[in-house]
């Protein structure tokens, strides 16, 4: 019998034989001989599913990739959103829900490895396409170029970035393996080649010349001249139904050799507000990612698990069209990180060549129907106008932009005074399509008409000169995909009365969620009759109530769902958590998902909302209701003339 001397000997000779030592550097790369990536030398092929962490709480990320992990993947991938960390210049957030650390480090745990996508554009369904609003401060920068000003911008921010991802490359024993460049360059007007040689030195510099640096693109020789560059793996993206023959003959023109990769492979849709919601059966994506593996491609499944655009972080493809609130994707795990059909229909293809993790799938987190809550009115935007403008008042003789004022997101109230007498309907205009995005425009504290870009850009309107005039400016989401990510909000271009432009403004920037809060929104005293609102318009106004979550019931609180029946558009808070946006008036959306981490059953839950349009108080119960269901496919009320074309990029421009 061997000593275990002897054993740990004979071991290390067997290790030395064969090339390689007890310390032997970790190490991930491209075979262009055999077509394939190497990790620690061995052959390696991916299967891999999108999952963005920006997307999901905290404290559900490893219920999320623990379910991945289970359905057989062997690597996720995610996006960096630059404008989730750097809101403003200089100031960086990587804590709590934005701690990317944690979640690289809790994918390594799970047994996931990961594939990078850390901008600085990435498109996403996410505002401006992770681009920082405050970018656009300068009026001449051209993002996605050479523009000094913004190289500059992306240095500094990458030049933080990078860094602290470095210790979580594969080679240095973390878990990433590829590391994108941009994203789907090709796609973009400005072919700007210097711009990607810049990026790839940028990301060498910081990363190293070992690991895999790589690009997506449609595919299509079109994507791909402008999209790929020497230095950068190039590789395609596409959906279900695809010729995938075709498809990888394109990245084949980029890459002779080297292994197939489809990055960016659809399982669902996005949705659009007032369009239906997107719908891809199993059965189709199944049988073209069985084709895909079979071929021995490497596949990412955009997305595996979509989840919410919470607050105001949704972005818009044009012509403008924005996204809801929800970006459940129709992904093999759903919003809430619920198992669906398709899950386990994409788990049997990949059972046929990698061998499933052994154990249960952790099961779909329960829903609690907390019932109905009664709202009562709290005060309209004008009213709480000195708690939500914290900043106070800027006056300028034209309108400012939401750039100009340094509010990135939600709403701005433009006033002024109307300059004449208009005793007759006249026309409230805004000639260049200068709303952007949604304006709720009131006289003397009377909701009059709602402009919206490029759907109703004229309303008429009735006072006496001197009225004030006021204009709630709504940003409804940043462009994120196209030329047009320079998507500049506020009134943007002059408004007319009949044909005089009107000038002399004063524009409060909105705290909203600062005053939600902090519980600034208390009912307010009416020291005079209001005057009666037509039936049709109501002036923006907040809402509020609460309920309790009994204690004594084991396992509460537990995740749910809320909708507002009859409530025509708003905002809701719970908590001072911002969930989103609501519109069951437009579609498809009608149900907005509560994760179970904002609510609580040691204290009251406090539930405000902002109605912009009318709420269903006046006409019968004043309520919100906690469900169990999701509804995504409600009615849409929307333009359908234009016909959109599933997994087609270019259908977004």
């Amino acid at each position: 019998m061997m000593s275990p001397l002897g054993a740990a000997t004979s071991m290390l000779l067997l290790l030395l034989v064969s090339g390689r030592s007890l310390s032997a550097p970790r190490s991930f790369s491209i075979d262009y001989q055999n077509d394939c990536f190497r990790k620690d030398g061995e052959r390696f092929r991916y299967i891999s599913g999108s999952i963005h962490y920006n997307r999901i709480p905290r404290v559900y990320w490893k219920d999320r990739l623990l379910k991945m992990y289970m359905a057989g993947l062997n690597a996720i991938q995610t996006y960096i959103p630059w404008n989730y960390h750097e809101d403003s210049p200089g100031q960086y957030n990587f804590s709590g829900d934005r701690d990317l650390i944690h979640f690289l480090q809790l994918a390594q745990d799970v047994g996931l490895l990961v594939i990078l996508r850390p901008g600085p554009y990435i498109c996403a369904e996410w505002d401006m396409g992770g681009l920082p609003a405050w970018l656009l401060r300068n009026k001449d920068i051209v993002l996605r170029s050479s523009n000094p000003d913004y190289i500059a911008a992306v240095d500094q921010w990458m030049g933080k970035l990078l860094p602290m991802i470095k210790p979580y490359l594969y080679q240095n024993g973390g878990p990433i393996i590829t590391v994108q460049v941009e994203n789907e360059y090709g796609s973009y007007f400005a072919c700007d080649y210097n711009y990607l040689r810049h990026l790839t030195k940028l990301f060498r510099s910081h990363l190293g010349q070992e690991v895999v640096l790589f690009t997506t693109d449609g595919a299509g020789l079109g994507y791909l001249k402008c999209g790929s560059i020497e230095g950068l793996y190039a590789t395609v993206d596409f959906g279900p139904g695809a010729n995938i023959t075709a498809a990888f003959g394109a990245q084949r023109y980029a890459e002779p050799r080297g292994p197939l990769v489809n990055s960016e492979f659809y399982t669902g849709w996005l949705d659009n507000w007032g369009s239906p919601h997107a719908s891809v059966s199993p059965e189709a994506v199944t049988k073209t990612l069985n084709e895909m593996l079979a071929k021995g491609a490497n596949v990412n499944m955009y997305m595996f698990i979509g989840g919410t655009n919470f607050a105001y972080w949704n972005g818009a493809n044009g012509p403008y069209k924005p996204q809801p609130t929800s970006y459940d994707y129709d992904a093999p795990l759903t919003e809430a990180g619920d198992l669906t059909k398709k899950y386990f229909a994409i788990q049997s293809v990949i059972k046929m060549y990698h061998k499933i993790p052994v154990g249960p799938v952790p099961p779909t987190t329960p829903k609690y129907a907390y019932g109905s809550v009664e709202m009562k009115k709290l005060q309209t935007i004008s009213e709480a106008l000195d708690k939500l403008s914290m900043s106070g008042p800027v006056r300028s003789k034209d309108p400012l932009t939401f750039t100009e004022l340094k509010q990135n997101f939600g709403f701005v109230l433009y006033r002024t005074t109307l300059p004449v007498n208009c005793s007759k309907p006249t026309p409230l205009s805004s000639p260049l399509n200068g709303i952007h995005d949604r304006a709720y425009v009131s006289v003397d504290g009377v909701a009059a008409g709602i402009l919206e870009r490029s759907k109703v850009i004229a309303i008429n309107v009735t006072g006496k000169a001197g009225s004030q005039l006021d204009i709630l400016v709504e940003n409804l989401g940043r462009i994120n995909y196209g030329k047009e990510i320079n998507d500049f909000k506020g009134i943007v271009s002059a408004l007319n009365l009949a044909t005089v432009p009107l000038t002399n403004w004063t524009m409060y920037s909105l705290s909203i969620d600062e005053a939600v809060s902090e519980g600034l929104l208390g009912a307010r005293e009416a020291t005079h009759r209001a005057p009666p609102q037509p039936v049709a318009l109501s002036p923006p106004t907040f809402y509020g109530g609460s309920f309790i979550i009994p204690d004594g019931i084991p396992d509460l609180p537990q995740d749910t769902y809320i909708q507002l029946p009859k409530w025509r558009k708003g905002q809701i808070w719970i908590n001072g958590f911002n969930l989103g946006r609501y519109w069951p008036s437009r579609g498809p959306q009608v149900t907005l998902f509560v994760p179970a981490n904002v609510l609580s059953t040691a204290a009251p839950n406090n539930v405000t909302v902002l109605e912009l349009e009318g709420a269903p108080c006046s006409s019968g119960p004043c309520t919100v209701e906690f469900t169990t269901d999701p509804i995504l496919n409600g009615p849409v009320h929307g333009d359908h003339t234009r016909r959109r074309i599933p997994f087609a990029k270019e259908d977004l421009l």
